[in-house]
């Protein structure tokens, strides 16, 4: 009789034992991102909605015996972008010209300078960004820097190149943050010349803003734009100003690379509302990977003194390569490799 109560109880579910928990991570369980496709550039408005949460199942007792279960939402930028969609544009900040889909804001407020940045910790240790431009100018090199760089590192891309969309949606797949090179005048112009589109300040405002935006028109989803050279435009506050204004209106950052001490470039940028950010150091000066890593390193010594440092370089296959080894090395060391986005002083969220 014992041993018939014994069988009896052991074949019931056990009230007095809870189930280990189960996590069910729904983003292992999706479809990697799809091939890059420049039909997929404009894609629906539906296509571009913010990343869906991930959804943790915590069952209260069993699968089979409970009909309860409890729901955490995640904040995707805990996790990262969701790469399938960081490739798609939004629409509401599009607006069809002449020139192709310009950046703008939202209606409802929304900038491209916060829809297509990278999310990072947000903690305040040391954080070095870097931004390897240069891109799309080389078919291979462009295809090189996007597979061997860690998506933490920002790419800019140059509007002389080819296959931008193709290449700017590669880029968003793999979860790095762009930006837009805009040539501008240099001293010496034309001796040295940036190329096709430079502003310059021999132009008028309206010649000036309307190279912008075809500069601008090239492709889409990137955060802001860099200067290529400039030395002697970013000085002229007159052809600048004009520039700096359209750029806040659109709701876009600019980055000055810090190679021209004359650069107007904060100052102008404070008053027209512009996400800004410099420079530190060129990375590849010298094409030589002692001298890149030496570069480099002077970087995390000023982001433990100071917080942060930003680097800026060319997408050299030295280049590419020694970034890539150095980021694995200074990760170990405590060092976090954030978006340009993530060092930007924002005046809208002074």
């Amino acid at each position: 009789m014992v041993a018939a109560a014994g069988l009896w109880i052991a074949l019931l579910p056990d009230p007095w034992r809870q189930p280990a928990a189960e996590v069910v991570a729904l983003e292992a369980a999706r479809p990697p991102p799809p091939e890059p496709s420049a039909e997929k550039a404009l894609a629906p408005a539906d296509e571009t909605a913010a990343p869906t949460p991930s959804i943790i199942r915590v069952p209260e007792r069993s699968e089979a015996t409970s009909g309860s279960n409890v729901i955490v939402i995640r904040d995707p930028s805990a996790i990262g972008q969701d790469l399938r969609v960081a490739h798609l544009p939004d629409r509401a900040l599009l607006e069809q010209s002449e020139h192709g889909p310009l950046p703008v804001r939202a209606d409802d407020g929304r900038r491209p300078f916060d829809v297509y940045a990278r999310p990072w910790s947000g903690a305040r240790g040391a954080r070095v960004a870097i931004v390897i431009g240069g891109m799309a100018l080389s078919q291979t090199g462009t295809q090189a820097a996007i597979a061997k760089l860690p998506p933490e590192v920002t790419l800019a891309f140059a509007p002389q190149g080819n296959s931008i969309g193709r290449w700017m949606q590669a880029a968003r797949s793999e979860g790095h943050e762009i930006l837009m090179q805009l040539p501008l005048e240099p001293f010496d112009y034309p001796r040295v010349n940036p190329g096709r589109d430079t502003l310059t300040t021999e132009a008028s405002s309206e010649q000036n803003i309307d190279t912008l935006h075809k500069v601008l028109g090239r492709t889409t989803n990137y955060v802001g734009v860099m200067n290529y050279m400039g030395a002697r435009f970013t000085a002229e506050d007159a052809a600048f100003a004009p520039v700096m204004r359209d750029l806040g209106a659109r709701g876009l950052l600019y980055l000055d690379d810090g190679s021209s001490a004359r650069s107007l470039a904060g100052e102008l940028a404070a008053k027209s509302r512009v996400p800004y950010v410099e420079g530190d150091a060129t990375i590849d000066q010298r094409r030589d990977r002692a001298a890149i890593l030496e570069k480099l390193d002077e970087l995390e010594r000023i982001a433990r003194a100071r917080g942060f440092a930003l680097g800026t370089g060319s997408a050299f296959d030295i280049t590419v390569d020694t970034v890539a080894s150095w980021v694995a090395e200074a990760k170990k060391r405590g060092i976090e490799i954030v978006p340009v986005s993530a060092l930007a002083a924002d005046p809208e969220k002074r």
